[in-house]
């Protein structure tokens, strides 16, 4: 029960984590406290919004009483399964903009550039591009598809943004991510593509990685203040000759830390923890994407609404059972758009996703038969919540709070929203399909209707970060360095989205992926050079909005 290095958690980032430190020759052991991800749920793409709901998959996380949405309790769904929350997500694969990764450089986070980071995302992509790009990765073990596009409100949606001004992006993950586009997502053969199936089947395969199915307690140090290994809850020790790597999610993370002794000290002195490093950032500086559904009833018998009933799933099921195609073999995101909210904004703020079904994300109603969707909301919204212990007793969920809409910015951002997406449902592209907005309907349009629709309707994208913010070593807010070693012990290292230090445009598992792979270079003492390829920004970004 030894190894040279000890990971927790086989999702996103321990996954990449282990595979480079294995195929470099080290051994490590994968702790993982959720079971098989095999089985039709999670394999077959159309049936993500399952998953996440399901006990079995999920830590079933929920927040406490959000302040700013009239005390609503919303879920925070977490993996709990190998392959971690890259095996209940949407799959949807989003790097972030560029300016994103500098802004992490510029906040103390030296070295995580975009220059720095985009050879990465490059060594980590089997990207199925119709043509070579300098931006992208072929030769790596994460495939990235396109979907077929072939339901015609898919290319209604992305002609509709063109109608309404806004340009057209070719790779929105490439040179220029502004724009509406084709969405990509890691779907390989009509199956789900996994950090698990990326990372972690062939680090084991290297005979040098070991799962060990278990549930951690805390993280065991020497005298010295060195990461020695972890104790489970069932009482086993696993010790690490080299280091520990906490890849347990932005949620678990943190919690582990202050389990540990690592984190603000007067937090731990309420549950009897005694401090070994007074970092008050841990658990801190917890975001997330916030997004609203705007439904439209469609005019044509077109949107998925037709395999709504029993003999429809049936048939999705069946023919994806035995094929791996047809509307199962998605998860349906296939366009999507990037824009910027006003002019003075240099790269957007906003992003879209597209469904050709009115249903909320769980997949437990539609809206009101036939009807499509959009997904949307601010990238970089300045509220900012906190991970917390409930006990001492590492059986004991977190207490986990967002702050949800607590900045007044919040709510001017998500009015744009609504008023922009309007505008773009409402352009000829749109006409021979458009019935009616389902919510929040045409009658709300003042600032008041739209704020009490905001409070009742909006939803988590899931995508939570930031509680473990990576920084200068005296920074005092900051949790880790930029070679993702936890300030004020030795051994222990952070190796999942709990590092980023701002939420970067779009969803989470790309980065989480590309801050394991770099992190495992940081472990091993070797860096890819920089890449200096500048992205294409809006050239009247200062005076216009589109």
């Amino acid at each position: 029960m030894d190894a040279d290095y000890i990971i927790v958690g086989a999702g996103s980032g321990g996954s990449a984590v282990a595979l480079r430190l294995a195929e470099a020759g080290r051994s490590v052991l994968i702790v993982e406290a959720g079971g098989s991800d095999i089985g039709p749920f999670i394999r077959m793409p159309g049936a993500l919004s399952y998953p996440m709901n399901m006990r079995r998959y999920d830590w079933g996380y929920r927040t406490e009483p959000e302040p700013h949405l009239g005390g609503r309790v919303l879920a925070c769904p977490r993996g709990r399964v190998i392959g971690g929350s890259s095996s209940i997500n949407g799959m949807v694969y989003v790097r972030g903009h560029a300016k994103d990764f500098d802004h992490w450089a510029e906040s103390g986070a030296s070295g995580w550039g975009y220059a720095d980071v985009l050879p990465y995302f490059k060594r980590m992509e089997n990207w199925h591009g119709s043509a070579p790009s300098p931006w992208r990765g072929t030769g790596g073990p994460l495939h990235v598809t396109r979907g077929a596009r072939e339901n015609p409100l898919f290319d209604a949606f992305v002609t509709a943004g063109q109608q309404a001004g806004y340009p057209l992006t070719d790779d929105y993950n490439g040179a220029a991510q502004e724009g509406f586009g084709t969405m990509e997502a890691t779907i390989w053969r009509g199956q789900r593509w996994s950090a698990a199936d990326a990372y972690l089947r062939p680090a084991l395969a290297t005979g040098r990685a070991r799962l060990v199915r278990g549930e951690v307690a805390q993280v065991l140090f020497s005298d010295d203040q060195r990461a020695t290994g972890v104790r489970l809850i069932d009482g086993r020790i696993l010790h690490a000759r080299a280091e520990v790597v906490l890849a347990a999610s932005s949620i678990n993370t943190p919690k582990l830390l202050m389990l540990s002794g690592i984190g603000p000290a007067a937090h731990l002195a309420e549950h009897d923890i005694a401090p070994r490093a007074d970092r008050p950032g841990v658990g801190q500086n917890l975001q997330d994407h916030l997004e609203l559904y705007l439904q439209y009833a469609a005019t044509q018998p077109i949107t998925l609404y037709k395999y709504w009933s029993l003999p429809g799933k049936a048939w999705v099921g069946a023919r994806w059972l035995f094929t791996r195609k047809g509307p199962g073999a998605s998860n349906q995101f296939e366009a999507c758009a990037f824009i910027r909210s006003r002019a003075g904004i240099d790269y957007p703020d906003i992003q879209y996703h597209f469904l050709p079904i009115a249903v909320r994300y769980d997949g437990k109603a539609v809206a009101e038969g036939h009807g499509f969707q959009t997904h949307v909301g601010p990238m970089r919204s300045k509220s900012r919540g906190w991970v917390k212990l409930r006990s001492s007793r590492p059986q004991d969920t977190p207490r986990v709070c967002f702050n949800y809409m607590s900045h007044p910015d919040d709510w001017t951002e998500f009015r744009s929203c609504i008023r922009l997406t309007r505008e773009i449902m409402g352009q000829a592209a749109f006409e021979p399909y458009l019935r009616h907005e389902i919510q929040p309907g045409a009658q709300v349009s003042e600032d008041a209707g739209l704020d009490d629709f905001i409070r009742e309707h909006v939803e988590s994208a899931y995508h939570p970060c930031g509680t473990a913010r990576m920084g200068k070593a005296d920074d005092p807010l900051a949790v880790v360095d930029p070679q993702g070693r936890v300030i004020g012990v030795q051994g222990l290292r952070v190796a999942d989205s709990s590092v980023f230090p701002r939420i970067p445009n779009g969803n989470l598992n790309a980065p989480s992926i590309m801050v394991g792979e770099k992190i495992a270079d940081h472990i091993l003492g070797r860096c890819l050079a920089p890449e200096n390829l500048a992205p294409s920004m809006a050239p009247d970004w200062a005076c216009s909005q589109r």
